[in-house]
């Protein structure tokens, strides 16, 4: 018995020794912790990321009487009015933007030439100028000053030049070992942060289609009306082959223009109803743009559904891929939410687009939202977040889909203004008419928000004209709480 118990306790050791070999051999040549993008480590895709915020740093005001108080209980005598030698009087209206000292205690710092300097906080300015910069950027890696490098559009660069910064030097250390020191400039190494001069949150969301047509008909009713919206709007038909159908189908002539004023009329009215309806939001909201083209340049329009109702909450047609009409479709998709969920995630492709949007709902003055974007980088699963919420932007790829089987038979709008109005029309169509299989049993085809107002509709074109009743009320909602 006594030589199995020692032949076990030696063979106990040899095993731990082979642990301890194998855990060497692992810590040694194989990470435990997983990285979450092993392509996004390369210093390719650095320009691609959007770095988190700065510090920022607003400059606070002082109180020139609370100045002269300070002086006079430190040092034991008053600040007396500035003495004028010179025979230069300073006007009565000028004084110092930092503390509010009057006149009496400003310098005349330049001769004359509009320079003046203060006697109680000894801040510099010009005449009509602030005294500071309303806003101070700090590196938040180094903590020192962001220095202004390119303006652009909408945006000024703010980039860290210290070359002591440990976001340098660890993106420096990611570069290859044989690239040569003048070509260091294709990539990105030093901390950046973009400051908008725009606040978007300020922009006007219930812009409506101009040079609509009014529901005064003479000629047609609005029974044909829906009739030209169901053609045009629900089975994808151009303007002209709706008008053939009319022709051909219900002995009803029309032209082809006078159908795309019924669709702008019909925008106009529907577009405040569907922008506004309180739709179901759950804690996952998914963001993709895709390319239309007006007049054979390339547009751009911009979804925000939801995972759960598969609802278009959000949406906007721009003419550029920038991050202003970014923020717009995110603004219109979370609406009046003032919090949200802990579990709340937003899911994009990579562009760097959606970060920076999330960057400035962040900096919103009132009821700022905190939150996070998800990427699905790629086509691939090749990471461990692209393969859990890959099902997610596949919805939105369906989505887009979906909307270019629409589009298509347009060979693109002739306008933005034409553009804005098929949009509105198809999200309408999207959110309230079509009928969706995920949302029903196989062959019970549900659609995505019910309306108790459809169930006196027993025909599409009476569906459209009950949208547009809502539209109009809706409106007139809009106009009586102004």
């Amino acid at each position: 018995m006594l030589g199995i118990i020692n032949f076990l306790l030696v063979y106990v050791q040899y095993l731990e020794q082979n642990i301890n070999w194998l855990l060497q051999l692992l810590c040694k040549y194989i990470p435990l912790r997983q990285i979450t993008y092993d392509d996004s480590q390369s210093p390719d895709y650095q320009k691609f990321k959007t770095d988190r915020l700065p510090v920022i740093l607003k400059p606070k005001k002082h109180d020139y009487l609370l100045r002269l108080i300070h002086h006079q209980w430190k040092h034991g005598k008053p600040i007396k009015p500035v003495a004028r030698r010179n025979g230069r009087d300073i006007p009565d209206e000028i004084s110092c933007p930092r503390c509010g000292a009057p006149h009496l205690f400003i310098y005349d710092n330049n001769g004359g030439k509009g320079e003046y300097k203060c006697k109680v906080c000894s801040q510099c300015f010009a005449s009509g100028k602030t005294a500071s910069k309303p806003l101070l950027f700090l590196c938040p890696y180094c903590g020192k000053t962001l220095q202004p490098k390119r303006e652009r559009k909408q945006f000024t660069v703010h980039t860290c030049a210290s070359k002591e910064c440990p976001y340098y030097l660890a993106n420096l250390n990611k570069l290859p070992k044989t690239l040569r020191k003048e070509e260091r400039y294709r990539y990105k190494l030093h901390y950046t942060y973009r400051e908008f001069h725009i606040d978007f949150f300020s922009v006007e969301l219930n812009s409506l289609p101009p040079n609509a047509s009014s529901l005064r008909f003479t000629k047609n009713n609005a029974h044909i009306m829906g009739l030209c919206l169901t053609y045009h709007v629900n089975l994808s038909l151009s303007l002209r082959k709706t008008t053939q159908a009319l022709k051909d189908i219900h002995n009803i002539s029309i032209s082809h223009t006078m159908v795309a004023n019924y669709a702008h009329a019909a925008a106009a009215f529907i577009k405040p109803f569907v922008d506004h309806y309180p739709y179901e939001r759950s804690d996952t909201f998914i963001g993709d743009e895709t390319y239309i083209k007006t007049r054979s340049l390339k547009a751009f329009v911009w979804f925000v559904m939801d995972s759960v109702s598969r609802s278009i909450i959000g949406y906007r047609v721009s003419t550029d891929r920038a991050v202003g009409s970014c923020i717009l479709a995110m603004r219109m998709a979370f609406g009046k939410l003032k919090e949200l969920p802990g579990t709340f995630k937003f899911i994009a492709d990579g562009y760097s687009a959606y970060p920076l949007a999330a960057q400035q709902f962040e900096l919103r003055k009132e009821d700022p939202l905190h939150f996070t974007i998800t990427p699905v980088i790629g086509l691939t699963n090749d990471d461990a977040v692209s393969k859990e919420y890959r099902p997610y932007k596949q919805k939105a790829e369906r989505l887009n889909r979906t909307y270019k089987a629409s589009y298509r038979v347009t060979c693109g709008y002739g306008n933005l203004d034409g553009a804005n109005y098929a949009v509105s029309l198809w999200v309408a169509y999207y959110n309230f008419l079509r009928t969706h299989m995920s949302h029903g049993s196989y062959g019970n085809y549900q659609t995505l928000n019910k309306l108790r107002e459809f169930d006196t509709a027993d025909n599409m074109p009476a569906k459209w004209q009950i949208l547009i009743r809502l539209g109009q009320e809706k409106i007139k909602d809009m106009q009586e709480a102004l």
